[in-house]
């Protein structure tokens, strides 16, 4: 479980595609990691396979589908998060690193000192999850629903967010992991 706030960004050492999976190799940004450690990788509750300078994951294929770790390649930039204790304060919102699906940015404009993103989601069905000042992990990051319109919403990030995630490296047209919030879904269920 995560908190959605994001500790430190890495870059992707290697991608290799390989048996329908994915291994994945990132520089190691948090010091001393722990095999079988959960770390989010762009949102996604990746496990350590091998660590040292770098750390090594692996993805099944319902992972790929589900996100957008299969568009990584060398020298992108990924955020990184270790898994919360019982001790930590909770700043975000509770993040399982479960990816609902992938979003795509429609736009992005500045608004005073903040970018807005509006980001299209691929199935509607997603869309009862989404509340006005509700929450959403976007790449990982627990960001607040600025409005929801009929297909997509927005949210505003601040100067901080943009300065310290993969997001302001983010284009009109890529992909995005999202992770709705699991109140919302619980909450829906029926």
């Amino acid at each position: 479980m995560f908190t959605g706030i994001i500790s430190k960004t890495a870059k992707v050492k290697n991608v290799k595609h390989e048996s329908g999976g994915l291994s994945l190799e990132i520089l190691n940004s948090l010091g001393k990691v722990k095999l079988g450690e959960s770390i989010s990788i762009n949102g996604v509750c990746s496990t350590v396979k091998k660590t040292g300078k770098n750390i090594f994951f692996e993805y099944m294929p319902e992972s790929l589908k589900l996100s957008n770790v299969g568009f990584l390649k060398k020298g992108d930039t990924v955020n990184i998060e270790r898994s919360m204790v019982f001790s930590d304060s909770l700043d975000g919102h509770i993040v399982l690193g479960h990816i609902d699906g992938k979003g795509k940015i429609l736009n992005i404009k500045k608004e005073g000192n903040s970018q807005v993103f509006e980001i299209k989601i691929s199935s509607k069905s997603f869309m009862k999850f989404l509340v006005y000042k509700g929450s959403v992990a976007v790449e990982g990051i627990s960001l607040t629903v600025a409005k929801v319109l009929k297909s997509s919403f927005l949210v505003k990030i601040i100067p901080f967010t943009l300065a310290n995630t993969n997001l302001k490296q983010k284009k009109k047209g890529e992909f995005i992991n999202l992770e709705f919030d699991i109140l919302a879904k619980y909450a829906n269920k029926k």
